[in-house]
C-alpha cells in the first residue's frame, strides 16, 4: 500500500488522460495508492477501474435518457466506494455531471473528505453560478486557463492554474513535417488548407456545407489547392460522406495515432475549423487558422442571452486579442470564410505571421517551456493535502 490514498475519477476521454498523466506524475513524487474510475491511460497508469469509463460517455437527451438509471446507480454506487476506502483526497476530473455528483454525495457523509477537480467549469463564459454551487463540495481547483483561478476563489474555492496539456505536447520538426507531406503526396509548396469541421455530428451537420463550399470558391483562386482533414473517431462516417464531393479527394488522417494528427496539422499553411479545444492545438504546432461555429437556433438565442465573453475562441480568449478570424452564427457564410482565408493562403502574408507570434506567446502562458501540466497538477494536488499551518500567540 502506498502511503498516500488517492480516489480519482474520470467520465471520458479527455480527462482519462490528464489523470494518466497526473497519476504518473504523482507517483514520482510519492508513493501513492491509487483506486477510482478511468478508462485506458488510467489503467496504463496503474489504476484498476471500477466499470468500464465508456458506460458514462454519453452525449445529448436521446442518448442519457435510456441510460439515465444505469448513470445513476454508478453515482451512487462510486460514492459509496470513495466513502468505504476512506481516502486522503477525491480527485473527480472535468465530467462535472458524474464527477461532481460523486463528491455531493461522498462529501455528505464524510464532511472531512478534501475533494479536488481537475478542470475548472467555464463559469467565466456563462452560468458563473456553477462556482459557488462547486464550492459547497470541493476545496481545490485546478485550472488550465491561466485567468480561471479568480473566479474559483472568488467563489471559496482554492485554486491553482496548473497549464494546459496541449503545451507539453511534442512538436514535429522540419524534417518530419517534409517527409510526412512527401508520404502524403504533397508537392513542396503546394498550399495545403486543413479542415476540421468538428467532433460531434452536430457540428458537422451544421458547418460542413459551409466549409466543402468554402474549399470550392478557394480553388477557384487557387487550383493546385490541397486539402487535408484529421477526423475525429466520433463523425467518421458523416465527414467521409461530407468531403466525398470534392475533387481531387481530400487527404482523410484516420483517428488513433496523436503523432499523425500533429503531423497533419504541421503540415497544413492554414486550417478552417470549428471553435473549441483544436484551436488550440493548431496554436501548438503554428498553424494560422480561421475559426467558424454554428449551433441551433434556440441554442443561440439562450446563450446570447448569458454568455459573458464576446469570443468562442480559446487562442483569442487567453491572448484577449482576436487574432484569428471568427465568424458565428449568421456570420459564418461561405463569403466571410474565403474572403478570411484567401490572405492566409498567400506567401508572406502578415496575417499569419501575426497568429503565429500570438500563438507562441499563448503557448508560453499555457505551460511550454516549463514543468509538464501532469508535474504542475501533481504539485498543487500534493500542496493542497498539506495541512493549513494555524498561528500561534
Amino acid at each position: 500500500m502506498g502511503d498516500l490514498k488517492l480516489y480519482i475519477i474520470a467520465g471520458e476521454p479527455s480527462g482519462d488522460r490528464l489523470g494518466g498523466a497526473m497519476m504518473r506524475a504523482l507517483r514520482q513524487m510519492r508513493d501513492v495508492d491509487f483506486r477510482g474510475v478511468g478508462g485506458m491511460e488510467m489503467t496504463a497508469a496503474g489504476l484498476t477501474s471500477r466499470f468500464d469509463m465508456s458506460e458514462l460517455t454519453v452525449m445529448g437527451i436521446s442518448e442519457v435518457l435510456p441510460k439515465l438509471p444505469g448513470l445513476l446507480r454508478r453515482i451512487r454506487e462510486t460514492a459509496e466506494d470513495v466513502i468505504a476506502t476512506c481516502p486522503d483526497a477525491l480527485i473527480t476530473i472535468d465530467s462535472p455531471d458524474f464527477t461532481l455528483r460523486v463528491a455531493k454525495r461522498a462529501k455528505a457523509s464524510v464532511p472531512d473528505l478534501k475533494v479536488i477537480h481537475y478542470v475548472a467549469p467555464s463559469v467565466w463564459a456563462w452560468r458563473p453560478g456553477r462556482a459557488a454551487k462547486m464550492a459547497r463540495h470541493v476545496d481545490h481547483v485546478l485550472a488550465l486557463l491561466p485567468f480561471e483561478p479568480p473566479y474559483m476563489q472568488a467563489a471559496g474555492m482554492t485554486c491553482d492554474f496548473v497549464g494546459h496539456p496541449v503545451a507539453a505536447e511534442p512538436h514535429p520538426d522540419v524534417d518530419e513535417i517534409a517527409s510526412w507531406r512527401a508520404a502524403q503526396g504533397l508537392a513542396p509548396g503546394q498550399p495545403t488548407l486543413l479542415l476540421a469541421p468538428g467532433s460531434r455530428r452536430g457540428e458537422v451537420r451544421r458547418l460542413g456545407g459551409d466549409f466543402v463550399a468554402t474549399v470550392q470558391r478557394l480553388r477557384t483562386d487557387l487550383p493546385d489547392l490541397a486539402v487535408i482533414c484529421p477526423v475525429a473517431e466520433t463523425v467518421v462516417s458523416e465527414v467521409q460522406e461530407l468531403l466525398a464531393p470534392i475533387a481531387p479527394p481530400v487527404l482523410i488522417v484516420q483517428p488513433g495515432d496523436p503523432a499523425q494528427k500533429r503531423l497533419a496539422f504541421a503540415a497544413a499553411d492554414v486550417a478552417l475549423c470549428a471553435s473549441g479545444t483544436v484551436t488550440l492545438e493548431l496554436a501548438a504546432a503554428g498553424t494560422p487558422m480561421v475559426a467558424a461555429y454554428r449551433t441551433t437556433w434556440l441554442t443561440s438565442q439562450i446563450v446570447r442571452r448569458v454568455i459573458r465573453v464576446d469570443t468562442a475562441n480559446l487562442v483569442n480568449l487567453v491572448s484577449g486579442e482576436k487574432v484569428v478570424p471568427e465568424f458565428l452564427q449568421e456570420y459564418c457564410t461561405v463569403d466571410a470564410l474565403h474572403s478570411a482565408c484567401m490572405p492566409l493562403l498567400q506567401r508572406d502574408n502578415h496575417s499569419g505571421a501575426a497568429q503565429r507570434a500570438v500563438f507562441e506567446q499563448v503557448m508560453t502562458t499555457l505551460g511550454r517551456g516549463g514543468p509538464s501540466p501532469a508535474e504542475r497538477a501533481a504539485r498543487s494536488t500534493l500542496g493542497a493535502l498539506k495541512p493549513v499551518p494555524t498561528s500561534g500567540n
